[in-house]
């Protein structure tokens, strides 16, 4: 395990979770004390592993406009959707992340959407706004799991990214398990991006179908 800083558990409390399709849960949300980088980051706590199996771990980057106003020009707030159903049923913990617009924040992912308008791809608009394409750090996600004791798990991500950087962080990564596909007339070019730019596991072919050059 590598050498991070402690962190410890602040709270737990008992949440009923209800989504827009009828979908529900009861979680347990865990807030922290001693995160690296000073956010509010948040455990979701979900189901019971069985004995002797890993638990299913999800980090999940805060996107207010796909998780809250539902928009259609990503895939998060389907795949929010969808993980925490996956994780209640197996047992494990997602890891509600404030990094929004892969750690630029809202108001630069929104001038980003501009640039994207005229052409530019989700990587591309990043870079010409001057900012990473990338600029999230898991450092305080592996604290995160230190602190609830896990020290092995299984992934739901189609981000290489992120099973790299747990492991450097000495998080043992067994299967990364990838999330669904959720395209919409407006996502598809952002989800192709995805795949040519940082090899996330999306079928390329079948975006490719969809029309998208």
């Amino acid at each position: 395990m590598s050498d991070l800083p402690a962190a410890t558990q602040r709270s737990r409390v008992r949440v009923p979770l209800r989504f827009g399709d009828g979908y529900r849960v009861d979680a347990e949300l865990v807030t922290f004390h001693g995160l690296i980088d000073g956010q509010e980051h948040l455990a979701v706590v979900l189901g019971d592993p069985a004995p002797g199996t890993v638990p299913l771990v999800r980090l999940h980057s805060e996107c207010l406009t796909g998780d809250v106003f539902g928009s259609a020009r990503c895939d998060c707030g389907p795949q929010l959707r969808e993980a925490v159903e996956r994780i209640a049923g197996r047992g494990g913990v997602l890891l509600y992340l404030r990094q929004e617009g892969r750690g630029i924040g809202l108001y630069n992912k929104l001038d980003a959407y501009a640039l994207q308008d005229q052409g530019l791809d989700t990587y591309a608009a990043n870079t010409a706004l001057g900012l990473p394409e990338d600029a999230r750090d898991y450092t305080a996600a592996a604290q995160m799991l230190q602190a609830l004791g896990i020290a092995e798990l299984d992934l739901l991500s189609n981000n290489p990214d992120k099973a790299g950087q747990l492991r450097d962080l000495g998080i043992d990564v067994g299967d990364r398990v990838p999330t669904g596909v959720f395209t919409t007339a407006h996502n598809v070019r952002y989800l192709r991006a995805k795949v040519l730019q940082t090899q996330h596991t999306l079928p390329l072919g079948e975006l490719t179908e969809l029309g998208v050059g």
